[in-house]
């Protein structure tokens, strides 16, 4: 049997990408730290910028473009030393700073902005933050190192699971085993030490990694006993080791690089066993083969970059382009681009190759945080290399999760795949779009930003805006919609309640009483003149006592006129009488703060989220208890609901134990049984604030403090929840609230308006629906809309037991027809395309239709000649005459025919002898040297033949290889071969375009 088997990678190439791939236009940071300074996802980029705490963000969707679009993530207020991707989640990014913090951040979709708060912030800790790793088969495990301490983080917990023992110097880097049972890391004390951290704490093995203690960088192999060290030696040599944890005491094989200061990157795809070094502040990338059964580290290619290095990454293998066999892509991150460096095995065949690319680790988790940490030690799935450049991968359990009561989890990419086989809503391609300038309130100054999360924040009706001030006092701003611009610089004319505002209402059927709850567990009712605001009030028309502490939140009844629901502090529900300005109703049962409270449709009953885990709903006109009572959002961070489905159904935004921002439905009269269906949706602190529209049943969420309003229609019914085109904006907004119907405009198919509250500024947004025949009235979409604005009952009848349902309205303009009474049109006929055409026919087909339209240019056949209107001449003389006249052209176009056939015939085979003799003098060429044209472009990066560019690279690669800077002769001879095969290439072409020149003119 052959001992020494023959590298399948051998005649690996390295491809520098053209600067039309590169990524450029960017600022990378330069500082030292433990960290590459770049990362990648199947999805997404992340690299240092020249900014501290700054990380740039790049797609990967337009892979291929020549300009992509760069954001920046503000992450820390401090250095960041190093980042990196779940391995089961392509969206969500770690980052460990010198702030001591590490922190969980939530990617969007390609088009979307990039979040303004972490979802997840471990820490702080005592030192700053040097190391950050994913666990490779458990999710939401993660190890981080800060100074001598490394802790092994339960991150859905955000506590830490366990913290290894303390090293006796800066522990300079920390990495998983390929199955995540080991934590390898090496200390600046010079130790190499391998720790099973579910067993105990302390080290189960060390020894000496390298003599010098500058920057060591370790990696795993494949295979589970062996990792890779690189570092220095005693006499300042770049070293790289191969370790079997079985026989720690001493290096399996060990390979000495040169004296270069720059620290060596260990870039080792675990699959392939290939071992990529990348030397920061250098111009050239090692690639060698790991094969711990020899054992031994065998050099396979180097690639000589155009710039110098400042970090390196490796793109995930399930992103790789198998079928051109391309084994590895590098990420080089340079000052000012990102440059991808592709490594590929030359094979004739397109298809794929199964020894090149086995199994490769899945993206889905083999188990959880607790399962792994109770001893679980399986695998996640292996999977075939996808021949795509991209390969989605399923969100990690702090991603977008949906399940229904069976159990059954749907993550996105099943959600895009049940939205294309199963129902979709016809909202799914709304979109949201912010008003014209001319539209907005500008110059807002002095902003509460600091209301209650039980509070929207502001509020608003069709005709005015409440917006409560941070001056003392408790002043509300109260602004006309009808006249949009620039406030002036001068003070506002505002409502005085004399203590913080707590949250504050419209009145549905008087647009100009505001209700405002106070800190000092009052209910202030005010009167703004019909014409605005003019002066500063005082006095409030009507003062509500009754609560014992603060007052949470405040509900008008969508039905009865003066009837008012109040949640407080003194864990209560009190329902007032307006008109008789006293307390009606009194609702009890809650154990902790109540979050939030809602009317349904018919204002027969009540509905409460409370921070006791716990969902209720009440007959307040029946019984001051529930009448029904239900397990709720498990997070205490806070939580909304709101009844949905015409009343049928509840909808709660709030939180599950993992701090996960999810949406729970209810059937209304069946608390019980728990929810019907549970949508996690990110992870963000701020509660999601839900706007529902029941002319649609769209529901619009989001928090202060987000950039991004969700949009989802709800349904009764499986799949529950139908995703539609959510909407970004580039800033964070304080506040969101949902306008009336009515303000919404018809005729451009816009189903729902709001408000938008910014720093400064109040913005109107508008949902449209694309639509074609917007010159009918969509009666699909506009179906008849409650009267809101008028009541139903009076406030006595409804205390003493009526109900009543709302008067409807179309909101058909007039003039326009419904849609579903336009006439149909009738569909146009669409020409098959000419290809299409022709590729139906014969060959011989195709050249008879071409001949028949030349001739037809030519005139038509059938049409009279101008001789046949001539009189006087005899039809036999024409005839004769006709006759010679033809034969003299037949004769002239034959000789001319005849004399450009020859000459055409003459060029063609001056041409093709100077092709043949410069095609033999070429392939002589490459026999003698010993190198074909290609081999020889390849070794000096010439990709066009270029005299100066030839000199240029020869003169570089013949110096950077020299034997006096730690170069190969056997290197160097190899430019000085295919600088002489190029140069004779050169030579040939210059003498086949002399021959060129002499050739005759045709």
């Amino acid at each position: 049997m052959n001992r020494f088997k023959v590298s399948k990678f051998r005649h690996m190439e390295a491809r520098p990408s053209r600067r039309e791939a590169w990524i450029s236009d960017i600022r990378a940071g330069t500082t030292p730290t433990c960290g590459n300074h770049i990362k990648s996802s199947c999805r997404w980029i992340a690299f240092n910028s020249d900014r501290p705490g700054v990380l740039g963000i790049i797609s990967q969707e337009g892979h291929g473009e020549s300009k992509r679009h760069v954001a920046y993530l503000g992450c820390h207020s401090d250095l960041v030393t190093d980042l990196d991707f779940s391995p089961f989640d392509d969206f969500l990014l770690a980052s460990g700073s010198a702030d001591r913090t590490v922190k969980l951040w939530r990617l969007p979709g390609a088009r979307d902005s990039l979040p303004s708060v972490p979802g997840v912030v471990l820490g702080p800790e005592e030192l700053p933050v040097e190391v950050v790793q994913f666990h490779p088969t458990s999710d939401g495990v993660l190890v981080s190192t800060a100074g001598r301490a490394v802790k092994v983080w339960d991150v859905a917990k955000q506590q830490p699971l366990t913290e290894l023992e303390a090293h006796k110097d800066l522990v300079q880097s920390a990495v998983w085993s390929r199955d995540g049972a080991l934590v390898g890391t090496a200390c600046k004390d010079k130790q190499l030490r391998i720790f099973d951290p579910r067993a105990r704490a302390k080290a189960s093995q060390s020894t000496q990694a390298h003599e010098n203690n500058r920057d060591t960088r370790l990696a795993w192999t494949g295979i589970q006993e062996h990792l890779v060290s690189t570092g220095f030696n005693q006499m300042r040599e770049r070293e790289v080791k191969l370790w079997d944890t079985r026989l720690f005491s001493s290096a399996l094989a060990s390979v000495t690089l040169d004296t270069s200061p720059g620290s060596l990157i260990p870039l080792l795809d675990p699959d392939s066993g290939l071992l990529i070094l990348a030397g920061k502040g250098e111009n050239q990338l090692y690639c060698y083969e790991v094969t711990p059964q020899q054992p031994a580290l065998s050099p396979v290619t180097q690639c000589i970059l155009e710039n110098v290095l400042r970090g390196a990454a490796l793109v995930p293998r399930r992103a790789l382009a198998v079928m051109s066999c391309e084994v590895l892509q590098v990420l080089q991150l340079s000052d000012t681009a990102i440059i991808p460096v592709s490594h590929h095995v030359p094979r004739k065949t397109v298809e794929f190759h199964e020894d090149l690319f086995p199994d490769t680790a899945g993206s889905v988790p083999a188990s959880d945080a607790h399962t792994w940490w109770a001893g679980d030690n399986r695998q996640e799935g292996f999977s075939s290399p996808p021949s795509s450049l991209i390969s989605p991968s399923t969100p990690s359990s702090l991603g977008p999760s949906l399940s229904s009561t069976s159990g059954i989890g749907t993550s996105p990419s099943q959600r895009s795949l049940q939205s294309l086989l199963g129902p979709s809503s016809k909202f799914r391609h709304a979109q949201g779009t912010i008003l014209h300038r001319d539209s907005h309130i500008t110059n807002l100054k002095g902003l509460n930003l600091t209301t209650p999360g039980e509070s929207d924040g502001f509020c608003a009706n069709r005709l005015r805006v409440a917006v409560p001030l941070l001056s003392s006092g408790g002043q509300v701003a109260v602004l006309e919609l009808q006249k949009p611009g620039r406030l002036p610089d001068t003070a506002l004319p505002t409502l005085q309640n004399g203590t913080a505002v707590m949250d504050l209402a419209w009145d549905p059927f008087d647009p100009h009483r505001l209700a405002v709850a106070g800190e000092d567990a009052r209910i202030r009712l005010w009167r703004v003149p019909p014409g605005g605001l003019k002066n500063v009030l005082t006095t409030p028309e009507t003062v509500l006592t009754g609560h014992t502490e603060k007052i949470y939140s405040l509900r008008f009844h969508p039905l009865a006129v003066d009837i008012l629901a109040s949640s407080s502090y003194d864990l209560t529900i009190r329902i007032w009488d307006l008109q008789a300005g006293a307390e009606q109703l009194r609702l009890q049962g809650h154990q902790d703060q109540i979050f939030s409270l809602a009317w349904s449709p018919d204002g027969q009953q009540l509905a409460t989220v409370c921070k006791d885990g716990h969902v209720r709903v009440y007959e307040p006109r029946s019984s001051p208890i529930p009448l029904q009572e239900g397990q709720g959002p498990e997070g205490g961070r806070g939580a909304r609901i709101v009844w949905v489905c015409d009343g049928r159904c509840l909808l709660v935004s709030g939180f599950d134990s993992r701090s996960e921002r999810q949406l729970q439905l209810y059937l209304a009269d069946a608390l019980a049984d728990g929810p019907s269906a549970v949508l996690g949706l990110d992870v963000a602190p701020s509660t999601l604030l839900p706007s529902y529209d029941p002319d649609t049943g769209l529901v619009l969420l989001t928090g202060k403090g987000d950039t991004r309003v969700f949009l989802y229609e709800v349904l009764p019914e499986p799949p529950f929840f139908l995703e539609c085109n959510s909407f970004t904006s580039s800033d964070p907004h304080k506040g969101f609230v949902l306008l009336p119907k009515t303000e919404c405009d018809i005729q451009e198919v816009e189903f729902a308006r709001c408000l938008r509250l910014r720093q400064t500024s109040l913005e109107p947004i508008a949902f449209r629906l694309p639509r074609v025949r917007k010159e009918f009235f969509q009666d699909d979409v506009f179906p008849d809309t409650a009267v809101s604005w008028e009541p139903v009952l009076s406030a006595k009848a409804w205390l003493g037991g009526a109900n009543g349902q709302p008067q409807l309205l179309s909101l058909q303009p007039p003039g326009m027809t419904p849609v579903s009474q336009a006439p149909r049109e009738a569909p146009a006929r669409r020409a098959p395309s000419s290809a299409q055409y022709l590729e139906e026919k014969s060959d011989q087909q195709k050249k008879e239709e071409l001949l028949c339209a030349m001739v037809a240019k030519l005139g038509n056949r059938e049409d009279p000649l101008p001789q046949d209107s001539f009189e006087g001449v005899d039809e036999d003389e024409w005839a004769k005459y006709l006759a010679q006249i033809i034969v003299m052209g037949v004769q002239v176009v034959g000789r001319a025919f005849a004399r450009a056939l020859r000459q055409e015939f003459a060029a063609s085979q001056a041409a093709a002898d100077a092709r043949g003799r410069a095609g033999q003098q070429s392939a002589a060429a490459s026999n003698l040297s010993g190198l074909s044209l290609q081999e020889a472009q390849q070794i000096l990066n010439i990709s066009k033949l270029n005299p100066e560019q030839v000199q240029k690279n020869y003169e570089h690669l013949f110096k950077v290889n020299d034997k006096s800077v730690g170069g190969s002769f056997y290197l160097q001879s190899k430019v000085v071969r295919a600088k002489e095969r190029l140069d004779e290439e050169l030579r040939i072409q210059a003498q086949e375009d002399r021959e060129k020149g002499q050739m005759p003119k045709t």
